[in-house]
Formats: structure tokens, C-alpha cells, sequence
């Protein structure tokens, strides 16, 4: 469990950085493309595409020569791709030895659009709005300090403790609403004041860089449980909602803040880069050595995180698999294949944030200590199902941009962006539907909890019966409908006729039938049996040869587990008439013989104590309904009197009740010298003849075996 925890935990990070990292090099590129500002010849040329006149010939002269114009067939895809990928990085090469002049021309560009300040003045700048932001952000905390001191009572639970959620939601507050005045301070103050637009292009970026960097390492201590003001260990754990140690915790967050730092410092230095015209080539070629810092960061993640108790073979094979995969994704980074970057990165970061967010939603419902809880399975799963839904939103319009931006010729044709619009939509469509399950699936899971564990009366109990048997057919039945409605409706966006496939799939549903009457007879006959409550979750019924205690229910067959061990699934079809031994009372009916020569006047007195005394049992007495009487005489037998005896109690209790009664018979009858009936043998006739023909027997046989014994052997 802990090396699988380990594992998880290193796929988030390692997932997020390179996601971030990802988004970086998106909007380093999609920047890098920004062109200069055209020459003059260009303009001119521009202006006279503009005259009405020029227009006007263009459409006249030139539509019939393009028409005539043959298309030149398409170049090999791949031979275009490889063309692309070595000019990317030929551009770089080109770049390394003009990078110096670059940061030449930056400065001389500072000195003259900024009143000959240089680079020093906007680093001065900026520090004194950053310290002017952070002034405001701690008169804002020591205000809101003394206000929760001086007004504010905490909330408590039992032990006396502030309660989990209150606590979560004060660190929150403590950590955004500082931020949020640092950001007023700094970035309002810097705006009230009227700059050189090249100094705001450069001073801004920064500002902007330094809030969300202290955004994410705040909201990743309040993730991880990891605040160096808390004192007290506990109240970590308390507010913790990814589950880890303090050790785990404190290196997680380390990397993640040095990790956002490197990111945003490579992001405002793209900003800057752009405000002061470098070549795309230069900035590329910079951000992408910044990029070596955020793998480096990602790789030491891998190798020194806290290791598992036992480090396996196949444990550090992994580490090796992922250190090979972080270099590839960043070497196609380098290579400009964004394409298969993306589809790399999303293979390796949606399903751990997509655990990961579920693991935060379950702990912040979680009670302390694992205690119970109250749920409310609607809000739970909103809010867990919601975040899935944004992350997996925010993904897929990330992907249709970068589509959008790096194939645009691909969405002009039509089917292409159809059947990228379709695959979008459908996104969307099975996000809802997963939604729209879930929540169902908790109404019904959480009804059946509470059908099994409440009490009430007889009519409740049967209540809670007939729900807990009904219930789960529901549900797989819900299941069904919604995937089916979900295919059909993911397969009409991508443009797929449905009509033909519905009329196909009733004519198919028909031979079906044909083909499989004894499937349709049992489905049938789970309704019918469902709809008249021929027997419930839990009761004991017999049908033919089957008998037991009803488990579960499937869409067919029902379960049914014998007093013995086994279980028996028998199809609905195939159950006939039902006795059902759970419902009500049971009337428990037995024989017992005893000699002629018994008082049975005394008997029936002697079973009404018996039956007295069972009611007064602290054990069989509440199962008792009418306590055991003798009700006659049965029959003559050949050995006895047989004595019917009789007695209602609840069902699943006669047969204890009856053991009881026949041990308590049995001591009564024994006390007051009644026996029971058993075989006899009686010989009649004068005593001395009897015993002269015995010993006359017993002679004859005596002398036949010794005259078999003397015999001699034949011969063959």
C-alpha cells in the first residue's frame, strides 16, 4: 500500500509539472509567433490591397485565373513534418550565437523607449511594488488577527477541538485573502500611475508572475497539511486532505514551489522577451534552457522522494521508464511535435489528477479520525464528479485551441472539423452522463443503507424489505438506459445515423426473442414476482427442490443461499409456486408418543408449565407469539399414544424454540415417571414349556453345526 501511495503521489507531481510545463511551452510558442512590425514597402502594398479600385480588379481579373489554376498535389505528410522539425531546429542553432547581441538590443531599447533608464531601474521598480504589496498584506493580517481574537469564537466539535472544516476553511481564507491584497496593492497601485507602455509590458508580467506563483504554494500547503506557523502536529493531520506523513508532505511541497517558481520565472521572462522584440528563434531558444530547470526539478523529484519500505527491482525499473518518458516529452518540446507531446502528456496526468481529486474530495467528507459521518451523497458527488467534469473540460479545450492553432489547415476541411466537433461533444456528453450516474447511484445506495440498518414495525420492516430487493434492480437498470442513451447520443454528434441502428437493434431484438424465450420467460418472471413481493432480501422461501435465504437478485435469477452452505441461482422462469417461510408467523406442529398407561390429563398440564416457562424465557420468550399446547390425541400407534402438540412464533425461530421444548418435555415427563412409548416384545404361554422348547431349539441347532463340522470334503 505505501509504495503504491508513493507511486501515485510521484505520477500527480511529475503530471502536473509537466502539464504546467506544457501550457508554458503552448504560450511561449504561440507568443514566439508575434511578428515584427512590417516594413515599409509592405505597408504600402497593404494600403493598395485596401483601394476600392484595386479590390474591384482583383475580383474581376484575378477569380477566373485562380479558377484556372491547377491544384498542385499535396507534398507527403511525413516528408512535411520531418521538413518542419529541421527547420525548428536549424532556427535554433541559428539563434545560440545572437543571443548576446539580443540582450544588446534589449538594453538599448530599455535606455531609449524608458527615458534612459536601464534593465536595473524596472528590477527597482518592481521591488518596490512587490514590498508595497507586501506591506498591505501584513497590515491586512494583523487586522484580521485581532478581529478573530477579539469577536470570532471558535467552532468546536466534542473534544473540545476546532472542527475540521472550520479549520480548512479558515486556512483558505488566511491564505487567499492575503493575496488578494497583495495583488490590489501592488498591481492597483502600479496601474493608478500613468507609464511608459514598454515599462508597464515589462513591470506587470512580473507582478502578475509573483501573485500565482504565492497562489499555488499556498493552496498546495493547504492540500498537503503543510504550514510552518501550525505548532501542533495533530492539527496538520486534521487539515491534511491528500493523506501523507509530515516528511512526504514537506518534500512534496518543496518541489512544487520550487517547480512554480522556475515555471512563472520562465513565463514573465517570455512577457518580457516579447515586449522587447526578440527574434522567435532567441526566445525559444531561452525558454527551452529555462525548460532544463523544470526537468531537472521533475527528474530529482523521481530519484530522491521518500522511498518505499522495500525497494524492488520492478520498483526501480519504474523510475528508469519515467525518467526515459520526462526526457522524451521534453525533447519533443524541443523537436516543436506538439501534437505528440500533448497526447504524452495527457496519457501520463488525467488519470492521477483525476484519483488524486477524487482522494481530496473523500477526505474533506471524511470525519476525523475516520470517524462516521453524516453524508450527503448529492453534494459529494457535485463536488467530486464537478471537479472531474472542469478537469476533464479544461483538457479537452486545451486540445481543440492546440488543434485549432497547429492544424488550421485540417479544420478547414469539413468532415475533419465534424468529426473533431463530435469527439468534443461526446466528451461532453459521457462527462454528463457520468454525472448524471453517479448521483443516482448514491440516492439509491444510500436508500438501501438506510433500509437495512432502521427499525420500526412489522409493516416498516417489510418496507425496508421490499426496497432493499427492488433497489438494485433499479439501479442496473438505470445503468443500462443511460450508457445506452449516452452511445446513441455520443455516435449522433460524430455524425453516425442512429435511426438505421435503432430500427436494426428492435428487428435484431425480435429474433433475439425468438432465439431466446427462456431469457425473456425469466425476465418477465423476475417483474411479476418483484411486482406481487413474492419474497424480499433475506427471507427464506422454497420452490421445488430449491430452498434458502434470498441473497440477491440479478435481472434473471435470484440467489439463494442454503442452511446447509451452498447457493443455489435459480432463473425466475424456473421457480413456480413460492413458499415463503419469512413472512408474519409460522405455526410449528409435532408429535410425541407416549405409553397407554399415561395420565393425559396430567400430560397437557405438565406442557402448559413447559410452554409457561418458555414464555418467561429472556431468550425465546420475545420469538413466541402462542407458546407450546398439547392439542389432543392423535392417534393410536401400535407401541403408544401419539400426542399432537403446537405453536406459533416468528419466523426463522421454530425450530430453536422447538429444540427448547422438546428438552424441557422431556425433564417434565422424567420427574413425574411418564414414559415414552417405545417397541416391546411379549411371549405368552405356560413359562416351563416355553423354556423346555428354547433349550429343545437350542439342541438342534448345537448338534446340526457339529455334524456340518464332521462332514468330510467331496471329492472332485
Amino acid at each position: 500500500m505505501y509504495r503504491d501511495f508513493i507511486s501515485t503521489r510521484l505520477f500527480v507531481t511529475c503530471a502536473v509539472a509537466l502539464w504546467v510545463c506544457a501550457m508554458f511551452i503552448s504560450a511561449g510558442l504561440a507568443q514566439s509567433a508575434t511578428p515584427a512590425p512590417p516594413p515599409e514597402k509592405v505597408e504600402q502594398l497593404l494600403k493598395l490591397l485596401d483601394d476600392p479600385d484595386v479590390k474591384a480588379w482583383i475580383a474581376t481579373k484575378g477569380a477566373p485565373a485562380a479558377a484556372e489554376t491547377p491544384v498542385a498535389p499535396a507534398a507527403d505528410e511525413f516528408m512535411l513534418w520531418s521538413n518542419a522539425v529541421r527547420s525548428h531546429l536549424r532556427g535554433l542553432g541559428q539563434a545560440i550565437p545572437a543571443i548576446p547581441a539580443e540582450f544588446s538590443g534589449a538594453s538599448s531599447t530599455i535606455m531609449t523607449e524608458i527615458n534612459g533608464r536601464g534593465p536595473g531601474a524596472i528590477l527597482v521598480l518592481f521591488g518596490a511594488f512587490a514590498a508595497l504589496g507586501f506591506g498591505a498584506e501584513f497590515v491586512f493580517r494583523r487586522l484580521v488577527s485581532q478581529a478573530i481574537r477579539r469577536n470570532v469564537a471558535p467552532v468546536t466539535i466534542e473534544g473540545g477541538t476546532p472542527s475540521r472544516h472550520h479549520m480548512i476553511g479558515r486556512s483558505i481564507f488566511a491564505a487567499i485573502a492575503p493575496l488578494v491584497v497583495f495583488a490590489l496593492a501592488s498591481i492597483g497601485a502600479f496601474l493608478a500611475f500613468t507609464w511608459p507602455p514598454l515599462l508597464a509590458m515589462l513591470v506587470l508580467p512580473m507582478l502578475v508572475a509573483l501573485i500565482a506563483w504565492r497562489v499555488i504554494t499556498r493552496l498546495t500547503a493547504i492540500l498537503l497539511g503543510f504550514h510552518r506557523e501550525q505548532s501542533t502536529p495533530g492539527a496538520q493531520n486534521k487539515m491534511r486532505l491528500i493523506p501523507m506523513d509530515d516528511v512526504m508532505a514537506a518534500f512534496w511541497y518543496r518541489r512544487v514551489a520550487l517547480f512554480a517558481g522556475i515555471f512563472f520565472t520562465g513565463w514573465a521572462a517570455a512577457r518580457v522577451m516579447t515586449a522587447l522584440n526578440f527574434t522567435p528563434n532567441a526566445k525559444s531558444l531561452i525558454v527551452y534552457i529555462m525548460g532544463l530547470g523544470l526537468l531537472a526539478v521533475v527528474l530529482e523529484t523521481v530519484w530522491n522522494r521518500p522511498e518505499a519500505p522495500i525497494a524492488s527491482r520492478a520498483y526501480r525499473v519504474k523510475e528508469w521508464l519515467l525518467t526515459f518518458y520526462l526526457c522524451l516529452l521534453w525533447l519533443l518540446w524541443v523537436a516543436g511535435m506538439s501534437g505528440a507531446l500533448w497526447v504524452g502528456i495527457y496519457a501520463l496526468i488525467l488519470p492521477p489528477i483525476l484519483r488524486t481529486t477524487s482522494t481530496i474530495v473523500k477526505s474533506f467528507f471524511a470525519g476525523p479520525d475516520d470517524a462516521p459521518r453524516p453524508r450527503n451523497p448529492i453534494l459529494e458527488v457535485l463536488i467530486e464528479r464537478g471537479a472531474r467534469v472542469v478537469i476533464i473540460a479544461l483538457a479537452a479545450a486545451w486540445l481543440a485551441a492546440v488543434i485549432r492553432l497547429r492544424a488550421s489547415g485540417l479544420m478547414e476541411d469539413e468532415a475533419a472539423s465534424r468529426i473533431i466537433r463530435g469527439v468534443l461533444s461526446g466528451v461532453v456528453i459521457l462527462l454528463a452522463a457520468d454525472l448524471i450516474w453517479h448521483m443516482v447511484k448514491g440516492l439509491i445506495n444510500q436508500r438501501i443503507e438506510r433500509a437495512r440498518i432502521e427499525g420500526g414495525d412489522e409493516a416498516a420492516l417489510a418496507r425496508s424489505g421490499r426496497l432493499m430487493t427492488l433497489l438494485p434492480i433499479l439501479r442496473n437498470f438505470l445503468a443500462v438506459l443511460i450508457a445506452v442513451i449516452a452511445v446513441m447520443m455520443v455516435l449522433s454528434g460524430l455524425g453516425v445515423a442512429i435511426g438505421p441502428l435503432i430500427a436494426g437493434a428492435g428487428i435484431f431484438g425480435v429474433a433475439i426473442g425468438f432465439g431466446s424465450q427462456a431469457l425473456v420467460k425469466d425476465i418477465i418472471s423476475g417483474v411479476f414476482y418483484m411486482t406481487d413481493d413474492a419474497f424480499r432480501v433475506g427471507e427464506y422461501i422454497q420452490s421445488g427442490s430449491y430452498k434458502g435465504t434470498v441473497e440477491s437478485f440479478s435481472i434473471r435469477s435470484v440467489k439463494l443461499r442454503h442452511h446447509r452452505g451452498p447457493i443455489f441461482t435459480v432463473p425466475f422462469g424456473t421457480l413456480g409456486a413460492v413458499q415463503n417461510m419469512s413472512r408474519d408467523w409460522v405455526i410449528d406442529k409435532f408429535l410425541i408418543s407416549v405409553n397407554y398407561d399415561t395420565d393425559i390429563a396430567k400430560v397437557k398440564k405438565l406442557v402448559k408449565g413447559v410452554g409457561a416457562a418458555l414464555l418467561e424465557d429472556e431468550e425465546f420468550g420475545p420469538q413466541i407469539i402462542e407458546t407450546v399446547k398439547m392439542k389432543g390425541v392423535e392417534a393410536f400407534g401400535d407401541y403408544g399414544i401419539n400426542l399432537s402438540f403446537a405453536m406459533m412464533t416468528k419466523p426463522g425461530h421454530q425450530s430453536t424454540i422447538r429444540r427448547r421444548a422438546y428438552a424441557m418435555i422431556r425433564e417434565a415427563f422424567a420427574e413425574n415417571g411418564i414414559g415414552f412409548a417405545s417397541p416391546t416384545v411379549q411371549v405368552a404361554g405356560n413359562e416351563d414349556h416355553s423354556a423346555s422348547a428354547a433349550a429343545a431349539a437350542t439342541r438342534d441347532t448345537m448338534a446340526r453345526k457339529k455334524a456340518a463340522l464332521e462332514k468330510p470334503p467331496e471329492e472332485s
